[in-house]
């Protein structure tokens, strides 16, 4: 197993986003699955929640960027002028 870093936010905060969208494409699996069993109406309510996944999930990423690039590791000092 690999050593953890000595501060593993930037890797976990990567890590949860992409298990937010593994389980956003899981769930839109299950639904197509219902609709085709004739249950539309619970196909179009999974759906309706997917899409808050959707509409969130480009600002997440580019928020997760942005993040990352900012982070700087505890024991890293700003060089003084």
């Amino acid at each position: 197993m690999a050593a953890l870093p000595d501060d593993p936010t930037p890797a976990l905060l990567s890590r949860l986003n992409q298990n937010i969208n593994a389980l956003g494409s899981a769930i839109e699996e299950i639904g197509i699955w219902i609709d085709q069993r004739g249950s539309t109406e619970t196909y179009h309510r999974i759906n309706e929640h997917l899409e808050v996944l959707l509409e969130n999930s480009d600002a997440i990423a580019e928020l997760l960027v942005d993040l990352i690039a900012r982070w700087k590791p505890e024991n890293q000092v700003e060089p003084e002028d």
